[in-house]
């Protein structure tokens, strides 16, 4: 089986995630997609971070119709600053015998060279770059696979920054997501 695992902080998980998510998965012939929330990302500034608990029940009702997708709560069981490498490692003896692709946005390439253990991951998964605007494939390694995700300028952080103004993102998340995020009161 071709597993892609697709991981961040998700702080919300919005409609560019979905995308990139689906067009991965179909581009590059994956029978799964798992979506992997960190508990404490290492390279973000932690103040602005939803619950982890609301990040993977928003995750839970955004993938719920596709039968392709799934969520790991393996970072948020773990606790702490979440490294790829463990969560890689974790995966591989879950999945011994399936191909493994680790799927990011272009955008977290700048740091790449910071990742614990980066060397170690390139050996264990294919490694895959999607595009993100404003982040060209053209600046990625060629050691890395690429895949072509059309354009989606949607972040987390425009999301939160609008829930802070008061001012609509009800079309930057799914339906499920914005009813969670106002249920709950998150980011405000």
């Amino acid at each position: 089986m071709n597993i892609g695992i697709l991981g961040g902080t998700f702080n919300p998980v919005h409609l560019g995630h979905l995308i990139l998510a689906e067009e991965a998965r179909e581009k590059l012939k994956l029978d799964k997609v798992i979506f992997v929330p960190t508990y404490m990302p290492p390279h973000k500034n932690n103040g602005d971070i939803a619950h982890p608990r609301h990040r993977y029940a928003m995750l839970k009702k955004a993938i719920q119709n596709n039968p392709f997708f799934s969520v790991s709560d393996i970072e948020i069981k773990r606790k702490g600053k979440s490294y790829t490498i463990d969560t890689i490692r974790a995966l591989k003896k879950k999945f011994p015998r399936d191909k493994i692709y680790f799927i990011t946005g272009s955008d977290l390439l700048s740091y790449l060279d910071e990742w614990k253990d980066v060397r170690a991951i390139l050996a264990l998964v294919t490694f895959v770059v999607a595009t993100r605007p404003g982040y060209p494939l053209e600046k990625i390694p060629a050691y890395i696979s690429t895949v072509e995700i059309r354009a989606v300028d949607i972040s987390a952080f425009e999301i939160r920054d609008c829930i802070k103004k008061g001012t609509s993102f009800r079309y930057l998340v799914p339906e499920s997501v914005y009813k969670y995020i106002h249920q709950k009161k998150l980011y405000r």
